[in-house]
């Protein structure tokens, strides 16, 4: 299946952290591959993994399930783990739930997390449907480029594919059991404007990772997709001082 321009999986060699960054539900790479040069430019290793379905056509995506976007994500956590000493995880929306699960599961392998608009429960209109989203047609609606910049364009579906969406609180569930096992630093980008996750996630975020855990920034010039958005630079340089304050690598 051939992938759309600037969808394309991104990795970097370079020192002994690495980082790994997780893409959101029916994005691409492309929304965070600024990011993730930013990082490989600072002399990270980088692993920017094109998830299952994503990045081709919504009807491909249709075909592949939330287990599958996970498991891409821990395939590329381990390779990334064989080149370097620690790893941070980082992630957009869906991405940032997959980024917090991995370190849920790997406590000694995760030395911190960045998410922006991290997505952990249906919080919006659309998603408040995904437990009877198998019932609706093929694909509804897209929601993806939510960017306030002006001229700026997200590499994502124009459709929801909902059999693919109806999976997503099989990543969510789990996912919120464990964030009160979290022992690494959280670091979380917010918008105050934003059209795709709600409110609720953050707060659960919140509520579960004690407060001297859990660092939370706004977002006040951008939309859902902040990392191509006016606060991006922001969150680059924020999320890099992040790894070097809380690196153990010299």
């Amino acid at each position: 299946m051939p992938v759309l321009p600037g969808a394309e999986a991104f990795e970097h060699d370079g020192g002994r952290v690495g980082a790994l960054l997780c893409h959101g539900f029916t994005g691409s790479p492309q929304s965070l591959r600024p990011w993730a040069e930013f990082l490989a430019a600072a002399g990270l290793t980088v692993s920017l993994p094109r998830l299952p379905g994503h990045g081709t056509t919504w009807q491909e995506m249709n075909r592949t399930r939330s287990e599958d976007w996970y498991a891409e994500a821990a395939r590329a956590f381990e390779e990334l783990r064989g080149k370097t000493d620690e790893i941070f995880v980082m992630g957009l929306s869906m991405g940032g739930c997959i980024a917090l699960r991995i370190a849920e599961l790997r406590p000694g392998a995760v030395r911190g997390v960045v998410v922006v608009n991290p997505s952990l429960t249906a919080d919006t209109k659309l998603f408040l449907l995904a437990p009877v989203l198998k019932l609706f047609p093929g694909s509804l609606k897209g929601i993806g480029s939510d960017i306030k910049k002006p001229g700026i364009a997200e590499v994502a579906y124009g459709r929801v594919p909902v059999r693919a969406a109806a999976t997503l609180p099989r990543l969510w569930g789990p996912t919120r059991a464990g964030l009160g096992q979290l022992s690494v630093p959280v670091l979380a980008y917010r918008s105050t404007v934003d059209h795709v996750v709600g409110p609720v996630s953050l707060q659960l975020l919140r509520a579960a990772v004690p407060a001297d855990r859990l660092t939370i920034r706004d977002c006040a010039n951008s939309y859902h997709v902040a990392t191509l958005d006016n606060d991006a630079a922001a969150i680059f340089s924020g999320s890099l001082e992040f790894v070097r304050a809380n690196s153990a690598v010299p």
